[in-house]
């Protein structure tokens, strides 16, 4: 939806920045904000609570605060900005970038699930929990074979990698494990490192 929604905008020649925030827009919209949720919920857990019983409580608090708004606006921001200028390098180079970056961020929730156990024993994430070994490979394959055939790929999809690396041992050590927002705020970040290499390149 959301590339459709780039390509369809750039065809009716609005400026690319304009482009990018729609496009943006419908993607939050088609996945119901659910990884920017988590994005907040961490950034708001992680670094407002003192222990990790108070960090998954804060996590599991609907309200939002300081933490969370501000990991949302830097990921919005960031990510429109990077959209801006790969769509004024061509829509179809946009469309294409959104595509390969949504499938391969997305791979990385499948690799913490696999290696994290599960930080609390009810929960999105361990009822997802303990994904075997050929499924997370066939994920991680399935997700980027395809878009390797975007140039500038390879090195994103390695700092991806290093985030999710990243994202686990900050979860061990603050969490002892695994929730549904570490795996959306995992997804978050690496979209956000994949645009931002590309915009780059």
């Amino acid at each position: 939806m959301a590339a459709l929604v780039l390509m369809a905008t750039m065809a009716l020649d609005l400026p690319p920045v304009l482009a990018a925030g729609l496009a943006l827009a419908a993607q939050i919209i088609t996945t119901g904000a659910l990884h920017e949720d988590g994005l907040a919920d961490l950034a708001d857990g992680f670094w407002g609570g003192r222990d990790p019983a108070r960090r998954l409580e804060i996590m599991r608090d609907s309200r939002i605060g300081s933490y969370g708004t501000l990991a949302l606006v830097v990921s919005v921001g960031l990510r429109w900005q990077a959209l801006a200028v790969l769509a004024g390098q061509g829509a179809g180079l946009a469309a294409v970038a959104i595509l390969a970056v949504a499938m391969t961020s997305r791979a990385v929730p499948a690799v913490l699930l696999a290696v994290l156990p599960p930080a609390r024993s009810d929960g999105m994430g361990r009822l997802a929990s303990g994904g075997a070994g050929p499924e997370v490979v066939a994920a991680v394959l399935l997700a980027g074979l395809p878009a390797l055939a975007l140039s500038g790929m390879l090195p994103a999809m390695a700092l991806q990698a290093a985030l999710g690396f990243g994202v686990a041992r900050l979860s061990l050590a603050k969490i002892g494990g695994q929730t549904g927002d570490v795996l959306g705020a995992a997804q978050q970040l690496a979209e956000i490192a994949a645009l931002l290499v590309l915009a780059a390149i």
